[in-house]
């Protein structure tokens, strides 16, 4: 049996003293007017910092390293890494304020790359729209860090039964908080509250997941002890931080770094683990998944020229599977990519096409090219669900009974033209609540609608529906939103 505090102690000093790794332990903050010159000392050198403390032991290793290791004790700041806690409103608390240069993260480049319209767009300050989807997932994946960053002092190391019990009450007040966050997004369907049996069981696949990484993937979780949970804890070298590169310009949100070790308690390296809420792969990751987490890898590894080997894996919560990222560094591309997206006034230039136009995008009542596109691909209005560009005729508030008139594209800007083609229609749930709000501001011009079913003959726009003014951004016009 590896003797816990001995092991935590190993694995913090090497990382942070042989491999540049920073570590803050909000628990013994008490303990910052003695160590707050390390920091400024040493700041190009911090890459991590803990979104909270992971536990007593480390406050321990604190007070046993802080003569030769520049520990912090306090939240701080770095060029690299900053920490940042979960809020509603997702504020720092406590940054400096100063001018955020521009960044590139995985996701951004991954919308970059399907259509350089859809990237700029979700830089403008539009209507962001809340998914329940996203929500379950930010929810199990905070539950999650909540177990890692558990203070475990004074527990009898040989408990059993706590972890489910634990597990539930951290995932009911992360499901709370994300509740509260999504209902207060204008631009939201209906929360799913059916969705909570699917939250318990994806976080249960988390919890697999991180017992698999010490030995233990198939005990029961009424048999996990605190000693096994510190022993992981001991492994754990940082939850949830904001990965930068030294000059500020590429960043990606790390969710679990963990030494990576043998049998015999040594240290092989380090696993980068991304916890993944979404569907699994079948036979490999993504092209787009498996860039993300070879990025995430190379600014640890650039930021650290001494690091020791780096994996990093896909953990899927759904089937509590791992799968591996591989490949040649990213940096590169990542760098041009970032070149490409400098911040400008002017729209970028659409790449239309069945992956942008005919797939998911949450910007299609500023953008026109959607709309041509499938008019010229005939594809318009096709399929059982589909996005329009409507007038309403008439409304019938008690029922939600109305009839809608068709419109299409007079030109590349989006001009609305009235086809003189009506539909009967009925909205419903957020749907009625979105246009009866919208008709409350006076609005009278066209309409945006996202996600109409219409497969029943009369088209029905549902909690899930967008309903928005169709307002399109013209292609030659400055706008002067750009997010900062």
């Amino acid at each position: 049996m590896i003797d816990h505090g001995e092991c935590r102690k190993a694995f913090v000093n090497e990382a942070a003293h042989k491999f540049q790794v920073k570590m803050v332990d909000e628990i013994v903050r008490h303990n910052a007017g003695d160590h707050t010159h390390a920091w400024e000392t040493g700041d190009d050198h911090g890459i991590l910092v803990l979104n909270q403390g992971v536990d007593a032991q480390t406050g321990a290793i604190h007070e046993a390293g802080c003569g030769s290791l520049p520990f912090n004790t306090f939240p701080v700041w770095s060029p690299n890494l900053h920490h940042q806690q979960r809020s509603p409103h997702n504020m720092d608390e406590g940054a400096p304020e100063t001018k955020r240069t521009h960044q590139l993260s995985p996701s951004a480049w991954n919308r970059y790359e399907t259509c350089p319209r859809m990237y700029w767009l979700s830089r403008q300050r539009l209507p962001r729209k809340a998914g329940m989807a996203a929500s379950l997932g930010t929810a199990v994946h905070a539950s999650i860090e909540d177990l890692l960053n558990m203070d475990l002092t004074g527990r009898d190391d040989g408990e059993s039964g706590w972890l489910p019990l634990q597990a539930e009450r951290f995932l009911k007040a992360r499901w709370d908080e994300e509740k509260t966050v999504f209902m207060a997004t204008p631009r939201r369907p209906d929360w799913k509250d059916a969705k909570w049996s699917e939250a318990k069981k994806q976080q249960r696949g988390g919890v697999v997941l991180l017992l698999d990484h010490i030995g233990a993937k198939h005990l029961s979780h009424e048999q996990v002890t605190v000693a096994l949970w510190k022993h992981l804890q001991s492994l754990t070298i940082a939850v949830e931080g904001e990965l930068r590169t030294g000059d500020g310009r590429l960043m990606g949100r790390l969710d679990l770094l963990f030494a990576d070790v043998d049998e015999a308690g040594e240290m092989q390296g380090w696993l980068v683990a991304d916890l993944k809420t979404g569907h699994a792969p079948t036979e490999e990751l993504k092209p787009e998944v498996n860039r993300q987490l070879r990025m995430y890898r190379d600014i640890l590894l650039a930021n650290n020229p001494a690091a020791p080997p780096v994996r990093t894996e896909g953990w899927y919560t759904k089937t509590a599977s791992k799968w591996a990222a591989k490949g040649e560094s990213v940096l590169e591309q990542a760098y041009a990519a970032w070149e490409a997206t400098q911040p400008t006034t002017m729209p970028m230039a659409p790449t239309p096409g069945p992956d942008s136009c005919g797939g998911f995008c949450d910007w299609k009542a500023w953008c026109p090219h959607w709309w041509t596109w499938r008019q010229e691909s005939g594809t318009l209005h096709q399929g059982d669900f589909c996005d329009a560009v409507v007038l309403l005729h008439r409304y019938e508030q008690t029922s939600g009974a109305a009839v809608l008139e068709l419109c299409e594209p007079l030109d590349a800007t989006g001009r609305a033209i009235p086809t003189g083609q009506q539909i009967s229609a009925r909205f419903d749930g957020r749907g009625k609540e979105v246009l009866e709000a919208l008709q409350a501001t006076g609005h009278q011009g066209a309409l945006f609608l996202g996600s109409v079913m219409k497969s029943r003959g009369t088209w029905r726009i549902g909690p899930w529906c967008d309903v928005l003014p169709w307002s399109p951004l013209p292609d030659d016009v400055p706008y002067e939103r750009e997010a900062s």
